[in-house]
């Protein structure tokens, strides 16, 4: 196994304790955003008392706000006009904060850092000059969550770990969060154990990650036939996948546009197994503790960007999804343990 960790240099500053004053930055996509809450959740054990602030964009804002990892939740991180970060970065300033954990490591909070000079906080990430620099050479080809606990390894909030064995983000909080209303319920949605969930979702400007919706529909079929319901969970931009899922299964489920983040983790929990593409949702998934199966073509890595979970996560492959069979998905969601309640029954 590869360490995440270097040994440390002589001299470098472990962040302090007694911070009181702390913000985390996390812009990105969904699914990145779900893996930084293992690193949040670290940050948030290591600075017990502080006032922790996290700098995103709006559409994490709810669920952010219901977490039990910051105090204070801004959205405006990728403001584009220039006095709008002008401003942003004004009130970053003005809070005088003691320790920044840049989460997104990318040019735009790089150049966050630069705006806060000539004195600017202490910091963990890529900026050029900051005080906490995640110096390893390998971290653009680490999982995502690896390369997290690598930079907070090297900031010295966490142990040594081995590639792999990263903090999992957890979102067993959220039902409760909410005092597990109705609206969390399988019933809310018409649907009673045991039911699959179906994730049949991409990127729209990659059609290559999706498995194609007809294979879905006849995957569909065979959780049918397996005593479990499918429910197909997606974005409005996922209707016309429904769509041709219904046409070949019209017996699923169809929730398509209609559930909030809260909802796709609160269904994800009580499933038997989620199955879907390479998307954000799956991440959701994955954290809430469902067995989960990831299709992935030669267009992704798994290896860097494949979700991890308690409830066990199996991914496949192929080089084009077209080439990918219903019967290889069928196979794999038995694996990772999705039949099993069945078989016990």
């Amino acid at each position: 196994m590869i360490g995440l960790g270097r040994k440390r240099e002589t001299g470098s500053r472990t962040p302090s304790r007694q911070a009181r004053r702390v913000l985390i930055i996390k812009l990105g996509a969904l699914g990145d955003f779900i893996q930084a809450l293992a690193a949040a959740r670290i940050i948030r054990e290591y600075h017990v008392g502080a006032r922790i602030t996290l700098l995103t964009t709006p559409v994490f804002e709810a669920l952010a706000k219901a977490s039990p990892y910051f105090d204070i939740v801004e959205t405006d991180g990728r403001e584009r006009d220039p006095q709008a970060v002008a401003q942003m970065l004004q009130r970053l300033r003005s809070v005088k904060y003691d320790m920044v954990y840049d989460l997104q490591t990318n040019g735009r909070t790089s150049n966050y850092f630069q705006g806060l000079r000539p004195w600017p906080p202490d910091w963990s990430g890529v900026a050029p000059g900051c005080s906490h620099p995640q110096t390893n050479p390998e971290r653009e080809t680490m999982h995502t969550l690896d390369r997290l606990a690598d930079q907070l390894f090297e900031a010295g909030i966490l142990e040594q770990r081995t590639i792999g064995d990263a903090p999992l983000p957890d979102l067993s909080w959220v039902r409760m969060s909410q005092r597990d209303p109705p609206r969390l319920q399988p019933a809310y949605f018409g649907l009673k154990p045991p039911y699959g969930l179906i994730i049949p979702g991409a990127s729209a400007h990659r059609p290559d990650k999706r498995w194609p919706a007809e294979r879905y529909g006849e995957l569909a079929t065979k959780i049918l036939e397996r005593g479990v319901t499918p429910a197909i969970l997606g974005h409005h931009d996922e209707k016309e996948a429904a769509a041709a899922i219904l046409r070949v299964e019209p017996r699923a489920k169809n929730l398509v546009s209609r559930t909030d983040l809260f909802q796709v983790a609160a269904l994800a929990e009580r499933a038997a197994f989620c199955v879907g593409n390479d998307t954000g949702p799956m991440h959701i998934a994955a954290a809430a503790g469902s067995p989960c199966v990831v299709l992935f073509s030669s267009d992704s890595d798994p290896d860097r960007v494949c979700p991890r979970g308690r409830g066990g996560v199996m991914a496949i492959m192929a080089e084009s999804l077209a080439a990918m069979t219903v019967a290889q998905v069928e196979q794999a969601i038995g694996n990772v343990g999705g039949f099993r309640a069945l078989a016990s029954a």
